[in-house]
């Protein structure tokens, strides 16, 4: 089902906070902003569940919980699984038409080690949002590779930087045939909370994979966190779309982009994280591969 939406602005956003102010996010969370402005989208009848991750860290100590919502927090691999569960206790009860089921995982507990539950909970049809904040590495654990690790990244275990790029999540979710898969970007707020309002009116499963800079795991200054998000669009490196019912359509932030010439070279992107402070050249070569064969497959599908 197509679900059409006019293009939000902060007028458009409640006033109300889900989120109690304090959590124990680091300063300049992606992460932290992603959950803000995704419950602001879904509203307060929502019901989340959460791995462990650093979002476990933001919802506080055991007996304290950070949001205005129930919470309810799981091991690694059943995040999936355990909305699944509150999915079917919720149209048990007659409640599932009022109350959305969210799970909100990074890319670890995705890619990884969640990556079965979520297969098996979006084959069998069940009507919830499913949201990757991707940080690219475990990072409430000390900064290991994850599957979803870019090329040349210097975590814990790839001291010398990742060889290969990085798992292509949502093409994996979209082989599912789900009617709701797409991109988003912390440093696009808007541009976030407009597809989590899709995502809610929509009926069967729906996943986001939404970038996350992380300031500790990355490598910068936190008050840079909202430029180098909007850098992985600029140059091309995250394009932001979305495929509804199969048919895929380009974001208002993005378009330009199809463009080559209107991206930015992809070393203003790596220069401004420690973490590519071992990057080769000929790295940065497969960095503009990998970046034009996106577009090319992007304008391929746009035809």
């Amino acid at each position: 089902m197509m679900v059409k939406s006019k293009m939000v602005n902060v007028m458009d956003l409640p006033e109300e906070e889900l989120i109690y102010p304090g959590t124990r996010a680091c300063a300049g969370c992606a992460m932290a902003l992603i959950y803000r402005i995704a419950l602001k989208a879904l509203g307060p009848k929502t019901i989340s569940t959460v791995p462990a991750s650093c979002l476990t860290v933001l919802h506080g100590m055991q007996g304290f919980c950070s949001t205005k919502i129930s919470v309810l927090h799981t091991p690694f691999a059943t995040t999936a699984a355990s909305a699944s569960g509150i999915v079917a206790s919720l149209e048990e009860k007659g409640l599932a038409e009022d109350i959305c089921v969210i799970a909100f995982a990074g890319d670890g507990g995705t890619t990884d080690i969640g990556i079965q539950s979520l297969s098996g909970a979006v084959e069998r049809g069940t009507n919830f949002i499913y949201a990757c904040y991707d940080n690219e590495a475990y990072m409430n654990t000390g900064v290991q590779r994850s599957g979803s690790t870019p090329l040349g990244a210097k975590t814990t275990t790839t001291p010398f930087g990742k060889i290969g790029h990085k798992k292509n999540m949502p093409k994996i979710l979209e082989a599912h045939d789900i009617p709701y898969v797409a991109t988003a970007n912390a440093s696009y707020p808007f541009d976030l909370y407009e597809k989590f309002q899709k995502a809610r009116k929509i009926q069967g499963p729906k996943y986001i994979h939404i970038l996350a800079p992380c300031p500790p795991g990355w490598g910068y200054d936190p008050k840079h966190t909202i430029k180098i998000g909007r850098l992985a669009n600029e140059t091309g490196f995250w394009p932001l779309y979305e495929v509804i019912d199969g048919k895929f359509k380009l974001s208002q932030k993005s378009k330009k982009y199809l463009d080559p010439n209107k991206r930015k070279p992809i070393e203003e992107y790596l220069e401004v994280q420690n973490r590519f402070d071992r990057i080769t050249p000929n790295e940065i070569k497969l960095y503009k591969d990998y970046i034009e064969k996106i577009w090319n497959d992007i304008k391929k599908r746009m035809n």
